[in-house]
């Protein structure tokens, strides 16, 4: 999910959905989403240093949620923006749990 498009990156966006939008829980993931006027399905990942003080975990934590969502970036039917908060139960899951996670939570 590397592409430009398909990324939060405004401070204006991230406050808008914080403020306006709806949210969903899993056991280890929060979800926050908001509808958008473009075409397009667009992802923010937050992990903070409360999930781990090292930015490498930090990071392997971000690339398998942002492989997770590759499945979901294509969707035209609802075009939203989704953010997704990492909490410090992520550390000991695997790929395949996050990957259940984020699928359930993007389902609801």
């Amino acid at each position: 999910m590397s592409i430009k498009k398909n990324r939060i990156n405004k401070k204006k966006d991230f406050e808008k959905i914080f403020k306006n939008g709806k949210s969903a829980k899993g056991s280890f993931l929060v979800l926050k989403f908001l509808p958008n006027k473009i075409d397009v399905n667009r992802f923010a990942f937050i992990v903070s240093k409360k999930v781990s003080t090292k930015s490498v975990v930090r990071n392997k934590i971000r690339r398998r949620l942002s492989e997770s969502v590759k499945d979901f970036v294509d969707e035209k039917n609802n075009t939203m923006d989704f953010i997704f908060i990492a909490l410090p139960k992520i550390k000991a899951k695997n790929f395949w749990e996050i990957k259940e996670e984020v699928k359930s939570l993007l389902k609801k």
